[in-house]
């Protein structure tokens, strides 16, 4: 009889240890995104001054009307992620991929776009003033000719991933 408990104590540990573990492994899939596969998140219209975004896997993810100002996103993936109308001012790019991005009417004022790779990104209507392009990769980015011509102006550089200079990818003559 006393063996039967202990054998019964010892099932139920099993169990409450297995399912400690079941949470344990959710919710460092949950908390950690560079763990988890990427999800596409809706940040719209939050306030995420100051945030750090860095390294992260935010393919997909949607930022329309959001205050970024003073956030970090270098070496981001940030494949297909919609900025529509995003408080970007002071934004770390460096590094970040950007491919696809819709920056369409957002603020990149004194943004970083150091060897940011921003190919086939739409970027019509957007401020760029006082940002920094060294080594980014404009390829097939969507821009109005005079925000080209601005960017033409300070372009300089070779992007280190796709080895294609700045200002060959804007155009510039």
């Amino acid at each position: 009889m006393a063996n039967r408990t202990q054998n019964q104590q010892t099932s139920i540990f099993t169990a409450i240890a297995r399912t400690l573990l079941v949470l344990l492994i959710a919710i460092a899939l949950v908390f950690n995104p560079i763990a988890a596969p990427a999800w596409a998140i809706d940040y719209g219209k939050r306030n995420l001054v100051e945030n750090d975004f860095s390294g992260q896997d935010l393919t997909d993810s949607i930022f329309d009307h959001a205050n970024l100002r003073g956030s970090n996103f270098s070496n981001a993936k940030l494949q297909g992620v919609r900025f529509f109308a995003a408080n970007l001012e002071s934004a770390n790019f460096e590094g970040a991929d950007l491919t696809g991005a819709d920056l369409e009417s957002a603020r990149l004022v004194r943004a970083n776009f150091t060897n940011a790779i921003l190919v086939g990104a739409f970027a019509t209507n957007t401020l760029f003033n006082g940002a920094i392009i060294d080594g980014a990769d404009f390829t097939d980015v969507l821009l109005r000719p005079d925000t080209e011509k601005k960017l033409c102006e300070i372009a300089r550089g070779t992007n280190p991933v796709t080895g294609r200079n700045t200002r060959d990818t804007l155009n510039c003559f």
